[in-house]
């Protein structure tokens, strides 16, 4: 399987616009604002949604101006959750890095979320488009929903594989939707185009939380960057313990030492738990559930013009779907 820079080398010059562009976005006068902002960035991502936002735009006019316009905001927006969700999460490492909560603290991680939240939103004034602003607006209605389910679920053992698939469609999913949406709405592409494109973001949305989850739990420190085991350690049920808690022999032991990690407050170990998730067949049933979300973003693509733009965005898709990081 290709890495995501191979993937990537045919859009170099226009990523390389991109972080140019996401360095000056987030410039600030006040000292630390900068400070906290610069870290946040300088500890990478993979920039899938200014990705698909190229990589959308292509089946419209593509210009670059217009795209940075787009993607740039999409990025900041991500990454804005992302310092929230580590204050949520009392995360100490993301990426490997140390986040803004832990080097900093949690007021100061918040207020930065909202400086890059704001700046998302003077970067998109740049689009005259209500259309774009509209549904931009909605995702993050959408997404703050996302994340106040997720603490409303924490510790429910007795959640539905239904509430779980809504959260992540809220939490994680739209924002990747409406990436490759809106790359081909601001580049004037057919409704037509930019309705397939959600729906495929829409898909591998949900193939990369699912991934996500299943990492948490079968992946090293090295590899995700964070200690195996975090989302439960701090409640969050993900997809493949509710289905390991569907295990009538296992049931029992897992619902023991979700209480145990719960009266601990999170401050304790996790390796008996992520045993026996590995013992089940929860982490094959995600993966199996991951490949039917998969089936349905490639075959979205169909009807789409084939242009080499179609093409890398099925070679994002699969690397989504086998990542292990």
């Amino acid at each position: 399987m290709k890495n995501l820079m191979d993937i990537y080398t045919r859009k170099k010059k226009d990523i390389a616009a991109i972080e140019k562009e996401l360095e000056e976005s987030i410039h600030a006068d006040h000292s630390m604002l900068r400070d906290t902002s610069l870290h946040l960035l300088k500890a990478g991502g993979k920039r899938i949604r200014p990705v698909f936002v190229l990589l959308s735009g292509e089946f419209g006019d593509y210009q670059l101006q217009t795209m940075k316009h787009v993607a740039v905001p999409l990025e900041l927006i991500h990454m804005a959750s992302l310092v929230h969700d580590d204050v949520i999460d009392d995360a100490n490492t993301r990426r490997g890095q140390l986040t803004v909560r832990s080097k900093w603290d949690n007021r100061i991680a918040m207020f930065t979320g909202d400086f890059i939240f704001a700046k998302a939103l003077g970067v998109i004034t740049e689009i005259p488009n209500p259309t774009v602003h509209q549904i931009m607006s909605k995702a993050i209605v959408e997404m703050s929903i996302g994340e106040m389910e997720q603490i409303r679920f924490f510790f429910h053992a007795d959640q539905t594989i239904r509430d779980y698939l809504l959260r992540i469609r809220r939490k994680t999913a739209l924002l990747i939707a409406i990436s490759c949406q809106l790359g081909a709405v601001a580049a004037n592409a057919p409704d037509w185009i930019s309705n397939k494109l959600y729906t495929f973001g829409y898909n591998i949305g949900m193939v990369f939380q699912i991934r996500d989850d299943i990492l948490d739990l079968i992946g090293t420190e090295k590899q995700i960057g964070k200690p195996p085991g975090s989302d439960v350690k701090q409640g969050n049920i993900t997809l493949p313990v509710l289905f390991a808690l569907e295990d009538r022999s296992l049931r029992p032991h897992i619902l023991t030492e979700l209480e145990r990690i719960q009266e601990a407050d999170g401050q304790t170990e996790v390796s008996k738990l992520l045993d026996m998730i590995r013992s089940s067949d929860g982490i094959q049933r995600a993966d199996a559930l991951s490949q039917k979300y998969m089936d349905k973003a490639i075959a979205s693509l169909d009807k789409l013009p084939d242009i080499q733009a179609k093409k890398d965005l099925i070679e994002v898709a699969y690397f989504i779907s086998n990542r292990s990081y």
